[in-house]
């Protein structure tokens, strides 16, 4: 099974190198294809487990990303990101007043500038300061940090007593299968080629999961500082306050939802306001007229999309995409109200089902952003979650064995 898995990621990557892709992506394709036929063949020995995840991740992330940062190469995104630090050091907003062209546009929110404040103070003038300061590292910092916390969440919430048991840690705290699922999902093409080559959806990606994880634990403040944090990123996260919101409801009742949810806006408005009093103009423009293709500068996110396809037929077309765009939307909102998730696994599935209608339908898109959706899913399922149980009150307790009765002695061991 492992061998044939890096066989499939082969595949995936040796297709970068033979088309007109950009040169990051080739580059990631030509190294990432050779650690993934060393992972191949050292998965066909009886113990070669821990081997071939090491040739993976050493062929897919490590080389790659030392080699592209090292020689500057990166898509476009890391520098916007890299100058968005620069200006929010320098004139407390991220946003250019006046772009003369495309690559001169931030399509993103402030919280994003964050990742290029190490580039503003470290500097690139050496190898090793060009490397720490470059944005991708602290992007893929904060998404293994997200996940990190995220399990320490979901090991906490099996291992309570009296708490729900996550059905989808099965091997146990900290169990070796785990592990080499959890290191084997890093080193696939979903998470190493946005890593090596952007990063810039990767800390998105791990506060959104790690918000969701905070919810099914019925921790409403931290579910909702992780929500702020994501949503002052890229306002594609906003959909998961409602996501959130509607699981916090499930596990710990109205209070806990209306906390969470309180947080959650508070931390958002407080975190994007001041770009929001400084710069109106050019955040409204960049951030959402921009990659909504409605700004005076053409997107480059233009894969042949339904919403991208419809959008091209004019502008009849675009109105016809976002009015599917909005009919999907209240479609994945009544499916929370009639049908709430009731754990990690469910709350995130309807998460990226959200936004797989919202990246298919919306006028500009990229294959490339379902990224996310799916990265989401499959997180829920390697770090664990309640994957079923009847919601009572706000809580889903899951037990292996009966309860004893009240009046029933305890039965002590004889050792």
């Amino acid at each position: 099974m492992w061998s044939g898995g890096w066989f499939l990621a082969l595949v995936w990557a040796g297709v970068f190198p033979l088309i007109a892709a950009p040169g990051p992506h080739r580059l990631w394709g030509a190294c990432a294809s050779a650690g993934y036929l060393c992972a191949a063949a050292a998965a066909l020995w009886p113990r070669g487990l821990r081997l071939s995840l090491g040739a993976a991740l050493t062929g897919a992330v490590a080389v790659p990303l030392l080699v592209l940062m090292a020689g500057g190469g990166a898509q476009s995104e890391v520098f916007v990101i890299e100058r968005s630090g620069m200006l929010t050091l320098s004139q407390a907003t991220p946003y250019l007043a006046d772009p003369r062209s495309v690559v001169e546009v931030t399509p993103y929110l402030p919280g994003m500038a964050v990742f290029g404040v190490p580039r503003a103070l470290i500097g690139g003038s050496g190898p090793l300061t060009g490397m720490l300061g470059d944005a991708r590292l602290w992007c893929a910092a904060v998404f293994l940090g997200c996940l990190w916390a995220a399990r320490r969440a979901t090991r906490a919430g099996s291992g309570r007593a009296g708490s729900w048991r996550a059905g989808s840690w099965r091997a146990g705290a900290g169990g070796t299968v785990d592990r080499s699922l959890l290191g084997a999902f890093a080193a696939s093409p979903v998470v190493a080629l946005p890593l090596c080559v952007s990063g810039v959806d990767l800390p998105l990606t791990g506060l959104l999961f790690l918000a969701l994880a905070y919810a099914a634990r019925r921790r409403p403040a931290a579910a909702g500082l992780a929500l702020a944090a994501a949503c002052s990123l890229k306002w594609t996260a906003w959909p998961a306050i409602a996501v959130a919101v509607a699981l916090l409801a499930q596990r710990g009742g109205t209070r806990a939802a209306v906390r969470g949810a309180a947080v959650a806006v508070a931390g958002t408005v407080l975190l994007v306001l001041p770009s929001a009093l400084l710069s109106p103009g050019p955040l409204v423009q960049q951030v959402f007229a921009f990659p909504t293709g409605r700004g005076p500068w053409q997107t480059p996110a233009a894969s042949p999309l339904p919403g991208r396809l419809l959008a091209d037929l004019g502008p009849a077309g675009w109105y016809a995409a976002v009015a599917l765009l909005l009919t999907g939307g209240l479609a994945v909102a009544v499916s929370l109200v009639v049908r709430p998730p009731y754990g990690l696994v469910s709350a995130a599935d309807r998460l990226a089902a959200g936004l797989c209608v919202a990246f298919l339908l919306a006028p500009a898109g990229r294959f490339g952003y379902l990224a996310l959706p799916v990265t989401l899913a499959v997180l829920a399922r390697l770090l664990g979650g309640v994957s079923g149980g009847e919601p009572v009150r706000g809580r889903v307790v899951r037990s292996s064995r009966p309860a004893r009765p009240a009046h029933a002695p305890a039965v002590r061991s004889g050792r």
